[in-house]
């Protein structure tokens, strides 16, 4: 059954990063009043190649719902028509879509969460800290978490791939329940952060949260971690990989373990 198309406008092009060529694209959808999605979903954009064959390809909304609005976040890709197509959008021009799509979404009800991102990875996190943290609309400034724990571990390469960096920063101080993690692999010598792989610092968060349900509930850690705490994964397969096997050597369950693949 062929999917029903919708038109996206482009209102703001920002570059994030000019040396990894990464661009924050906000549309909007003039034919809705609200366009109706989840925080980790996705849209699948549609236009024609240079050939003329209709090309469909995905990708992570990088927002909380918010009237007829959504963001994302995209790099480009030598060869790739998609993204070098998206990234070349002026402000004004538009672009057809079909959704949301996915089930990439928080678990019901929420738990102590370890959002778990590399490069553009990080998109549906954005769009979770911003569901849970809003900062426009009627509920902006509040913490819908319910005092649950947060923490995102963040990982590139160098700090130009570091996407939405200030604004993490900046809820890390101002809810104590937001935990920040940014990791460098290829670290400046002047990088005053994290070093290494987002699964070590992974395994030092699951330990320590365990180690503390253990402590207050007496119970055994696979328990705690069983039913205190989830972790969300996107990006490139390797790593989810990872960082699902070091999960499970803890003792998680596979449910717990709520995953995307970017490849």
């Amino acid at each position: 059954m062929q999917r029903q198309l919708f038109t996206a406008t482009l209102n703001l092009k920002l570059c994030l990063s000019e040396p990894a060529q990464c661009f924050h694209l906000e549309f909007s959808v003039p034919e809705m009043s609200g366009f109706n999605f989840e925080a980790g979903q996705f849209v699948s954009f549609v236009a024609d190649d240079p050939i003329g064959k209709s090309q469909t390809r995905a990708y992570s909304i990088a927002s909380a719902p918010r009237r007829n609005e959504f963001d994302i976040c995209v790099n480009r890709v030598e060869g790739g028509f998609f993204s070098n197509f998206l990234c070349d959008l002026e402000e004004g021009d538009s672009i057809q879509f079909h959704g949301p799509h996915g089930l990439f979404l928080l678990r019901r009800p929420l738990t102590d969460a370890i959002f778990i991102a590399t490069g553009t990875g990080i998109a549906p996190m954005r769009g979770f800290t911003q569901a849970l943290f809003p900062d426009k609309g009627l509920r902006a400034g509040e913490d819908l978490t319910g005092g649950r724990e947060i923490w995102l571990v963040y990982g590139t390469r160098y700090t130009t791939e570091l996407y939405y960096h200030h604004y993490f920063e900046k809820l890390s101080a101002e809810h104590h329940n937001f935990h920040y993690i940014s990791t460098l692999s290829r670290p400046e010598e002047d990088w005053q952060g994290a070093r290494g792989y987002v699964q070590e610092f992974v395994a030092i968060i699951a330990e320590a949260h365990a180690k503390r349900n253990h402590a207050a509930a007496e119970a055994t850690v696979s328990e705690a971690a069983g039913f205190n705490i989830h972790a969300y994964i996107c990006g490139l397969n390797e790593m989810v990989s990872a960082n699902r096997d070091k999960l499970k050597e803890l003792g998680w369950q596979r449910k717990q373990i709520v995953f995307e693949r970017y490849d």
